[in-house]
């Protein structure tokens, strides 16, 4: 009696430990099982300098969604940043896309600025107004090097 009662007690522990290793792999392997509904949206920046895919997207400092894919586009040489947005999340005609960092050496993330028009950004839709990244070597050394 006594050893079955090991047994189960053994087996229950590993069970669990299987269940939390299971979770924790899931959770930071980045893998979407527990992401809420949302819908993609894309915008076109002149520089995206030191953004990656999985960065934080941002409204009034509550992340709203993430980055989803980053290309370029061969025609114009701009990058196309893809997004992924809440579902709950409703994103007006006018927003303002910008690149921003965290910090003074923190990670790039997407900063939206909430328009005023009453029409919406459908899914599948693309941001206009965009505000790059601020190279800050190129900010240095126009303040160093200038005549």
């Amino acid at each position: 009696m006594k050893r079955i009662n090991v047994e189960v007690a053994v087996g229950l522990f590993v069970v669990v430990g299987f269940v939390c290793f299971a979770w924790m792999s899931v959770r930071l392997g980045d893998v979407g099982l527990f992401d809420p509904p949302s819908y993609q949206v894309s915008a076109r920046f002149g520089s995206v300098s030191g953004l990656k895919p999985g960065s934080k997207v941002e409204i009034s400092g509550v992340q709203v969604g993430k980055v989803v894919s980053i290309a370029l586009e061969p025609d114009s040489y701009e990058a196309i940043v893809q997004f992924e947005i809440d579902q709950g999340i409703s994103l007006q005609e006018d927003v303002i896309a910008s690149i921003r960092t965290a910090g003074i050496i923190g990670d790039r993330y997407v900063n939206i600025t909430p328009g005023g028009l009453d029409e919406l950004i459908e899914g599948g839709g693309e941001i206009t107004e965009t505000e790059s990244a601020i190279n800050l070597e190129d900010l240095l050394s126009k303040y160093i090097f200038q005549n």
